[in-house]
């Protein structure tokens, strides 16, 4: 495999599991030091242990509390002296309600989660890239960061505002050195699915033209690309990995 990413520092929010899992290890085959993320010590040391003959290292923090956030980073560059390379991944579904159902407090923690999280992470983060001249950052959205889906009020909000952040940003920064770009992955075969019994998987894996969930690894491999120096042209993107959701 090509060491493109050789030398880098990339860090990976939410990546206890699924496609932030994947992303870690992924940053890993193609030689970043990797740092792990994670609200959970228990999922961040399980990917930790995946990651065991990699350089990695795993910061326990709630990225969606801005303090956090901060003492994050800052450990980062304490440890590294910079940091290259920021996937923006860590999120959550929700609960499927119609929206006058909704609760106030549901609302609060998905866009906590799902969009302030990104908009903290990325003000410290891009504050660094700055000050080095450079760097690449992917925030992770959804097919549902452009359409809707009935039932979920608050996640489409959310992903709809991580695209909105991500322009803006690329707008700001991409003249001083430094790519954003959004990857909006189809619904993919991850724990925050697999309670679906299998007619309702058959169900939505039909809302795609490929008929099938897309896989962590899939999404990974774009998240890679949109980190390299491949991508040197590429800011301010919207990204679908999505078996054709979005062409139906």
């Amino acid at each position: 495999m090509e060491k493109d990413l050789q030398g880098k520092i990339a860090l990976v929010t939410g990546a206890g599991s699924g496609i932030g899992q994947a992303v870690a290890l992924l940053y890993a085959e193609h030689g970043a030091t990797v740092v792990v993320n994670d609200m959970s010590e228990k999922r961040g040391n399980e990917t930790m242990e995946l990651l065991k003959n990699a350089e990695a290292i795993f910061l326990q923090a709630d990225v969606s509390k801005h303090e956090e956030v901060e003492a994050l980073i800052n450990k980062i560059v304490a440890q590294y002296g910079r940091l290259d390379i920021a996937c923006n991944n860590a999120g959550i579904g929700g609960e499927i309600s119609n929206m006058a159902d909704t609760t106030i407090e549901e609302w609060h923690k998905v866009i906590s989660v799902n969009l302030s999280s990104v908009f903290y992470c990325m003000k410290y983060q891009l504050a660094q890239m700055e000050r080095q001249g450079y760097g690449a950052i992917v925030n992770m959205t959804s097919v549902l960061g452009t359409v809707g889906l009935a039932g979920s009020a608050p996640y489409t909000a959310s992903k709809h505002g991580v695209v909105g952040l991500t322009k803006n940003a690329a707008l700001e920064y991409s003249a001083k050195g430094i790519r954003i770009n959004a990857v909006a992955p189809g619904f993919t075969d991850t724990p925050l699915l697999r309670h679906m019994d299998e007619a309702a998987r058959k169900h939505v894996a039909n809302w795609h033209a490929m008929n099938r969930f897309g896989t962590s690894r899939e999404v990974a491999e774009l998240v890679i690309w949109l980190s390299s120096d491949k991508a040197s042209f590429a800011t301010g993107g919207y990204y679908p990995v999505d078996g054709g959701y979005l062409a139906k």
